[in-house]
This record gives C-alpha cells, sequence and structure tokens, in this order.
C-alpha cells in the first residue's frame, strides 16, 4: 500500500504543481457578526440579510442547512460565494481568482458595505477580529448540517482521549474564530523553498497580523492555541507548523503520509474516528467509526478506500492544496479597512520568494539564537514579548521584509503596494491589531468602540 498511498498522494498534491504559476489569488475572509445590544446573534436576522444579499447581487444558493435556511451562495460568473463558517455568528465571504487585488477589493467593498448596512438596521454589525468579541454571549452552535454537526461532535470527543496531550476546553472554538486566508499558485521547483521559507516568516507575521487576544493564556493569536490544542491537534502534523525543514518533494509527500484522517462519507453520511495517520488508515481491514442517523451516533465499521485521501483535512499555516496553491491560514481576520494587507504581503512576497529566502536564511536577529520558528512563533504571540531579542532589529528587519513584499508586488505591475502601508506602521512600532486593542483597553477605551474600528470599511 506504501507505494500506491505515495502515488496517490503525489497525484492528489504534487502533479497540479507540475505547470508554470501564475499570479492569480483567491482570498477567504471570516467575519465576526456582532449584536450591538451585547446579547446573542439573532439568527432570524441572518437569514433575513441573506435572502436581502442574494436579491442585491443575485447569487444562487449552494446549500440549505437541515432547517431550509440557506448557508451558503455562489455567483457563478465569479465564482464569488457568501457562507457562514460552522455558525451564523461567522460570515466568510470566498472570492474566485483574480490576478488584480484590487479588483476582489472592489467586490469585497461593495458586498461587505451591503450587508453591514442590512445588518445595522437590526442593531447588528460585522466587524474585523480574529475571535468574535461577544463569543461569551453567542449561541455558539454550528449551522445545522451534516459537515458541521459531524466536525463539532468530532472535537467535541476529546474527553475520550484522556491525558493523550494538554487539550483546551472549547470545542465549538470555530465557532467563533476567524481568519483571512489567501491561496497562492505554486510549482513544484519551488515547492521546497515555499514551504521551508514560509514556515520561517511566521514569527515576524505574528508581530504584525495578530488579532485574536485570548486572556487565559496570554496570547495575542488565541486562533494558533485554538487549533494546536483541540483535537486537530492529536496528531501535531495536521496543525501548527513545520518541525522540519524539507529537503525534497518526496520529503514533503512522507509529512503528507504522516497526517491524519478524521472522517469519510459512506452512503450520504459523515463518519468520524479518532485521528488516524494515513499510513495506518489505508493498511487497516477496517475502521470503526461513528456517524448520526437522524435520532443519535451509531456505531459502524467500514472499509478505507483510496479515495477517501480526499477527506484529509490539513491544517498547517502554510498548507498545500489539491489546487497545486499553497493556503495561507495564520493571519486572523484583520480590521476591515486593512484587510486587503496579508494578500498584498504573501502576493509581494511570492513573486520574490528567492530575495525573501536570502533574507531569512541570514538572519541573525531572531535566528541562530538557540530557537526554531515553531518556538519563536509562540513567544511572538505572547502578551510580553522577551527581553532576549533587541526589538529595534526586529523592527528594522520587518521592514527589509515589507520592502522584499513591496518589490514583488511591483513585479506584479498592478499598484497593489498601497495596500502594505498599514504594515509598515505596524513594523515601526511592533503592534498588530491585538496588541493595539490590549494596550488601548487597558487604558480605558472600550471593547465597543474596537467593534466599531476594526468593522470601519
Amino acid at each position: 500500500m506504501d507505494q500506491t498511498l505515495d502515488e496517490a498522494i503525489y497525484n492528489r498534491y504534487i502533479a497540479p504543481t507540475k505547470r508554470q504559476r501564475t499570479g492569480r489569488v483567491g482570498l477567504e475572509f471570516e467575519l465576526p457578526v456582532v449584536n450591538r445590544e451585547h446579547a446573542p446573534v439573532d439568527f432570524e436576522v441572518i437569514h433575513k440579510v441573506t435572502d436581502a444579499f442574494l436579491c442585491k447581487f443575485h447569487f444562487q444558493e449552494a446549500g440549505r442547512d437541515d432547517d431550509g435556511f440557506i448557508y451558503a451562495a455562489l455567483d457563478g460568473k465569479t465564482g464569488d460565494s457568501l457562507s457562514f463558517d460552522c455558525s451564523y455568528n461567522t460570515l466568510e465571504f470566498s472570492f474566485g481568482t483574480e490576478m488584480d487585488l484590487h479588483t476582489v477589493y472592489g467586490r469585497f467593498s461593495r458586498y461587505y458595505a451591503f450587508v453591514r448596512e442590512q445588518l445595522e438596521t437590526y442593531g447588528h454589525t460585522l466587524t474585523g477580529m480574529g475571535i468574535n468579541p461577544h463569543y461569551e454571549v453567542n449561541r455558539n452552535i454550528p449551522v445545522v448540517s451534516e459537515r458541521y454537526r459531524m466536525l463539532y461532535h468530532h472535537l467535541s470527543s476529546y474527553g475520550r482521549y484522556g491525558q493523550e496531550m494538554l487539550f483546551h476546553h472549547y470545542p465549538n472554538f470555530g465557532l467563533f474564530s476567524c481568519a483571512s486566508q489567501i491561496q497562492l499558485d505554486v510549482e513544484e521547483k519551488d515547492l521546497v523553498e515555499t514551504l521551508n521559507t514560509f514556515t520561517k516568516l511566521e514569527p515576524f507575521k505574528a508581530l504584525i497580523f495578530a488579532n485574536s487576544p485570548w486572556k487565559e493564556n496570554e496570547e495575542l493569536c488565541g486562533r494558533d492555541y485554538f487549533w494546536r490544542n483541540s483535537l486537530h491537534g492529536l496528531n501535531r502534523h495536521n496543525v501548527d507548523m513545520y518541525g522540519l525543514e524539507f529537503e525534497s518533494v518526496d520529503e514533503i509527500i512522507c509529512y503528507i503520509r504522516s497526517m491524519s484522517l478524521y472522517c469519510v462519507e459512506r452512503n450520504g453520511k459523515y463518519v468520524n474516528f479518532r485521528p488516524i495517520p494515513l499510513e495506518e488508515y489505508f493498511s487497516s481491514e477496517s475502521i470503526e467509526g461513528e456517524y448520526f442517523d437522524g435520532n443519535q451516533y451509531q456505531t459502524i465499521w467500514f472499509h478505507p478506500e483510496l479515495s477517501d485521501l480526499s477527506y484529509l483535512r490539513s491544517f498547517k499555516f502554510e498548507d498545500l492544496t489539491f489546487r497545486g496553491t499553497v493556503e495561507f491560514r495564520s493571519v486572523c481576520e484583520q480590521p476591515v479597512k486593512e484587510i486587503m494587507a496579508s494578500a498584498a504581503f504573501h502576493a509581494g512576497l511570492m513573486e520574490n520568494l528567492h530575495a525573501l529566502t536570502e533574507i531569512i536564511e541570514r538572519d541573525h536577529v531572531i535566528y541562530h539564537k538557540g530557537y526554531n520558528a515553531s518556538e519563536l512563533r509562540r513567544m511572538f504571540v505572547k502578551i510580553e514579548l522577551p527581553d532576549a531579542f533587541d526589538w529595534e532589529k526586529v523592527s528594522g528587519l520587518l521592514f527589509v521584509i515589507l520592502d522584499t513584499a513591496k518589490d514583488g508586488l511591483g513585479k506584479r505591475g498592478f499598484g497593489e503596494d498601497e495596500f502594505l502601508k498599514p504594515l509598515y506602521r505596524r513594523a515601526a512600532k511592533l503592534k498588530s491589531p491585538a496588541r493595539e486593542m490590549v494596550e488601548g483597553l487597558a487604558l480605558g477605551r472600550t471593547l465597543d468602540e474596537y467593534i466599531e474600528e476594526y468593522g470601519r470599511l
């Protein structure tokens, strides 16, 4: 099975990169919905606004929940979609691939302005934060659908695993955690370098993009913690950063083979089971799982099929997809008026990949001091930054990285470097949106002020 599995992994993840990359980008924005009355989000309001959006922009419904409400809609012409990510507390805009970031921003601005205006008439709004600021009062329940029911049930089963790892107790974190994600084409010849270099970039990104403060562990990017210490993180190879430096595409295939499956579909039903590494899964005669029969969960034994590889869900910060792209998943949702900054940052650096690699390889400001990339990121997302680094020099190196991104955007030729401007301000002060908010709250500003500020287009 090993050779057959490796061939399947190669065909799904590596073969799509065997073509010349384009400069096309795919973006996803997950935005918290907030009830201004400090009450739970009213789902009836959400359904009304969704209907109004479909009428205004002529999107077609793409998914209804078990109660008959639309939770996904698609524009067949642009490939754009509106959906509710796991919960009706989170609105997601996904965009069909485009060459020019301005094109995406134009459509986003129109969608966002309309939805926010509609929500405001009902005392609700949208904002740009990595954690819904009203998560404690919201009804954090999943969209009533086969997939989201399975996912929530799976994550809630962490108690079965005893002390195998230090789990947090928020299996519903996906219902209030929000990301800003970008997919970029990658070629096979650059695949190893892309994963290695962007992994080493993660500590720097933590300093300027963190936007999900979590008081319980004094982190500015609580999203890292939620994924890592959930059942998704039972196999560390499914989450977080790569703990090694790849030397070949074959090593990437081996890494993917070590990732775990936790769900498949059989007869139209999602079946979830303990996370099982692919190598073990596909060498097993049968697997024990469970599915929801409409009333309760039932045990089922089933045989693995090679096509089950399509159900592999990786949550790596740099995630190789079956589309021939790398999806960058570590950035929290950003303040809305600066929402394109992350996309511009990644697109510019991908265009200047080799220059970025050289900068990071010769760095002695944060590297070569006894810490690897993963350890550095965990240190840099803390509210209290460690004294072991010269932060003035870190700021200076961030400017060099931003200039490299700006130069890359210049090569793209669309005038997209304007989207980078907020990052220079953040780099100068080493203040991410989360740090800005935490310090502002300590000085007497209110959470409502930040909900408004970070939600302003």
